[in-house]
């Protein structure tokens, strides 16, 4: 489910809870919503609104710092491989299949990465192809003829490893998500809170309204979470043009 979808149904639940609240009002006795039961209401709210406020932050520090290394891994990913290009052009000519075989695996990668065209439909966003393991079996398979080409080796080698590490770190942070769990109990926590804004309060169309923005207002916080989980095919993506443009054309 996307995150759209998810955060419109915690908006749904949320006004939900306030009219649920509007109809206890009316349902319960009188002497159930005197003075003495609004302090205790709304003293456990503020205390679970606390609670609340410190864990949807939380969640959203996890969720943005888990965007942010992936964000930086791709960097990384678009630094190696430039670095591992150039190293290939100081090699020589004997490197040029091994530069050709880089470039032709390059729009896979991305299409992987970000689940594009054929790729989509493709084993994994992170597994390795046949041309990315030829382009790796080419770097390894040269011979370097003198000191300044085992040099240039080297580094050829270190970055193609560094390659190979980024991708397999994306892999793990993909399946990152949100805890279900965290979830369900912060949105029954607003729920709580929704229903205790109408239960000592009347709805009129001016207050619906308000809680209809306030519910939207907090869905979009559960929408930016689930956003930044998914860096790759939601909204929030991370820009593929860098990587995209890493290798110029030989």
């Amino acid at each position: 489910m996307s995150a759209l979808a998810i955060s419109l149904i915690i908006c749904a639940l949320l006004v939900g809870g306030a009219l649920t609240g509007a109809l206890l009002r009316r349902v319960l006795p009188d002497h159930h919503l005197d003075t003495h039961a609004k302090d205790i209401v709304r003293l456990g709210c503020a205390l679970i609104a606390t609670i609340s406020g410190l864990v949807l932050g939380l969640l959203i520090n996890a969720a943005k710092t888990t965007y942010d290394s992936q964000r930086d891994e791709i960097r990384q990913l678009a630094t190696n491989i430039t670095l591992l290009d150039h190293m290939l052009e100081l090699y020589g000519s004997e490197a040029t299949t091994a530069r050709h075989l880089v470039r032709e695996a390059m729009p896979t990668l991305v299409d992987r990465i970000w689940m594009d065209g054929p790729a989509k439909s493709a084993d994994g966003p992170f597994t390795s192809t046949t041309i990315g393991r030829a382009a790796f079996h080419a770097v390894q398979s040269l011979t370097p003829g003198n000191e300044p080409q085992r040099q240039y080796y080297r580094q050829a080698l270190l970055a193609a490893n560094q390659i190979l590490q980024a991708r397999l770190i994306l892999f793990e942070q993909s399946t990152i998500r949100m805890p279900l769990p965290f979830l369900i109990v912060l949105v029954f926590w607003l729920c709580i809170l929704f229903a205790s804004f109408s239960l000592f309060s009347p709805l009129n169309p001016t207050a619906l309204g308000a809680l209809v923005l306030i519910a939207l207002s907090a869905s979009g916080a559960f929408f930016l979470i689930l956003e930044m989980y998914q860096p790759f095919t939601g909204l929030m993506q991370i820009d593929s043009t860098p990587l995209r443009l890493a290798l110029a054309p030989l």
